[in-house]
């Protein structure tokens, strides 16, 4: 499992980073790699706002569909465009170009309480025991 050392996690596999004013959430190497090839990615439009934990889009894979998360408050600033035609790239580079949106943050202390990369492997080791 890689890891991007600049980012918070979410127990919910989401990772948040802090993009100046903005925070960039994608999901974890873990949870791509758990989903297998990703064929399809559905995101919420600019200008939606949403709390911490709420639902926020949906990824399928050839294997299941899952729900993400947004693991901070706020509103919608971007969105990923490119994932609607090339959804793969999440699994080719989660960290980077796979990012799904950028967020406008309500409260900086919810990304401060999301977990540390080094506390996130402990999460995902106790939790495949």
């Amino acid at each position: 499992m890689t890891l991007d050392n600049s980012a918070r996690y979410a127990k919910t596999h989401e990772w948040a980073r802090r993009d100046g004013d903005l925070v960039s959430v994608g999901i974890s190497d873990h949870a791509q790699q758990s989903l297998g090839d990703i064929v399809f990615v559905e995101l919420p439009s600019v200008g939606d706002a949403f709390k911490a934990g709420a639902v926020f889009g949906v990824v399928e894979s050839v294997k299941a569909a899952g729900d993400l998360y947004l693991p901070v408050s706020g509103r919608i600033a971007e969105i990923n465009s490119t994932l609607a035609a090339a959804p793969e790239t999440v699994n080719t580079d989660c960290y980077g170009e796979g990012w799904f949106v950028k967020v406008t943050a309500d409260d900086p202390a919810e990304f401060d309480a999301l977990l540390v990369p080094a506390d996130y492997e402990k999460f995902v080791d106790s939790t495949e025991e």
